[in-house]
């Protein structure tokens, strides 16, 4: 700003407001101070800044409002005199792995009559009274703290509630120093990706087809892939090469394919690991909802050499939006984790921690679960008989006993782009499984999540792709 005195103080702070609106700085419809109010601010009288409201008005950059003040114009931000122009954008900066970040295509505008979406809860039974309840219980307690920043591995009630939740439901034997606390199950993926791998040297085997975004998370820090096939009894462990430092798996419900695997592979999988110095990542999403038959051991459970590392998140079982996941590592590794998280994220908000806790050691989780298991058991079997009833000679389903999807084989040799066809025309959104280089259990098939769709919506579903499948 020029000195008083000067003569220029109207045409600099005129030249300041109108490049912050030009630029979209101030954005549209933002009412501005008053003229004496901005004078006082910026130290000039109140006739230049009503002077410089003048020249902005007169150009149709500000509009007034009677008896409501001056506003950015709704029009300045379509304006492109810009003084910020670049004859290039310089995206070659970009690290190469991160250069398509924005490629994704967004979700679509309005929803599908029959949303077979993946990978969602039917969060309409959530009782968020009862978390309503518990969050303002919470923030009463903060309100009495003095504020100073939470555990970063996660607080201690939470770890303890999280010990005691998956040792009742899934027999993970772990006290609350084993479990790390983390902003959802990515954000544990990310971690263990940072501690374990060196770029160019780790080799890591991953499930084929598996869960993109962990695929992508080693990846990026440049880890040497290996892609592992999945049979009716899970990951192939025969493929494993001898030398690979990480192999990652979800052993309860396959992802996407929905398969469990089974005792046999477990101890194989645990042995390998052991005779070739490897450790496993075990990603247990939806391991809660268990749909019939005895639920299997996790291998963090039948693992003797402390070399698994636990997954689990409460955006299954409870609602997406709360993103609070956890990891339990073995010992040696919770001071490496608990580290990467402070450089990365230092926690997750305290008050929310404080909520999850007390639902969890209130019982509330573990009614909810049982409530849903029921409700998504229906839905299973639904869809079941719906499939088969329906498209006997177009899709085969995988046996699944867990979890909030189901997986099909297509037996006709029709691409995945024609059943996305099918699936545009009869207003249903389904996700398809591209055939990958290694044969896996399923090449070209179908994921359909039930746990957005009502039961009763689900066989007028099945029996419109059906008919939209058969169209020519």
């Amino acid at each position: 700003m020029p000195a008083p005195g000067s003569g220029t103080l109207l045409q600099a702070l005129h030249r300041q407001l109108r490049a912050a609106i030009v630029e979209g700085r101030l954005a549209p419809g933002l009412r501005l101070p008053a003229s004496r109010v901005l004078a006082t601010m910026v130290g000039v009288s109140r006739s230049t800044a009503t002077g410089v409201y003048d020249l902005l008005l007169s150009e149709g950059h500000v509009e007034a409002r009677q008896g409501s003040g001056t506003f950015v114009a709704a029009r300045a931000a379509t304006t492109t005199s810009t003084p910020h122009t670049h004859d290039s954008v310089p995206s070659h900066k970009l690290a190469a792995a991160w250069r398509d970040a924005g490629s994704a295509s967004a979700a679509p505008a309005t929803a599908p009559r029959f949303d077979f979406r993946t990978g969602y809860p039917d969060q309409r039974r959530f009782p968020f009274d009862v978390w309503r309840r518990l969050a303002s219980r919470a923030l009463r307690a903060a309100a009495r703290t003095s504020g100073a920043g939470s555990d970063p591995q996660g607080g201690p009630r939470l770890r303890e509630a999280i010990a005691h939740h998956v040792s009742h439901t899934r027999a993970v034997a772990c006290d609350a120093d084993a479990v790390v606390v983390t902003a959802g199950a990515q954000q544990a993926f990310d971690l263990l990706v940072r501690i374990l791998v060196t770029s160019g040297r780790t080799a890591v085997a991953l499930e084929n087809p598996g869960y993109p975004p962990l695929h992508a998370a080693f990846e990026r820090a440049g880890a040497r892939l290996h892609d592992i096939g999945i049979d009716a009894h899970g990951l192939c462990v025969d493929q494993l090469p001898p030398r690979v430092d990480v192999i990652a798996v979800s052993p309860s419900h396959q992802s996407p394919l929905g398969v469990a695997m089974s005792a046999a592979r477990r101890h194989a999988l645990l042995a390998h690991a052991r005779t070739h110095d490897a450790l496993v990542i075990e990603d247990d999403y939806d391991g809660e909802f268990r749909l019939g038959g005895r639920p299997l051991d996790a291998l963090q459970t039948l693992d003797r050499g402390q070399r698994v590392f636990y997954v689990g998140t409460f955006a299954k079982s409870m609602f997406m939006a709360l993103r609070i996941g956890f990891a339990v590592a073995p010992p040696w590794a919770v001071p490496a984790l608990v580290a990467a998280r402070l450089r990365h994220n230092w926690h997750v908000p305290a008050v929310n921690q404080a909520t999850l806790a007390s639902f969890i050691a209130e019982g509330h989780l573990a009614r909810h679960v049982r409530k849903m298991r029921a409700l998504y058991a229906e839905r299973h079997a639904t869809l079941l008989e719906a499939l088969q009833q329906h498209l006997p000679d177009r899709l085969a389903p995988v046996p699944s006993l867990a979890g909030l999807h189901l997986s099909a084989a297509v037996r006709a040799p029709d691409r995945a782009a024609r059943w996305q066809a099918a699936a545009a025309r009869a207003d249903i959104r389904i996700a398809t499984l591209a055939p990958s280089a290694r044969p896996p259990l399923v090449l070209n098939g179908l994921v359909f999540g039930y746990g957005l769709i009502e039961s009763a919506d689900i066989e007028p579903g099945i029996r419109a792709l059906a008919q939209a499948v058969r169209r020519p």
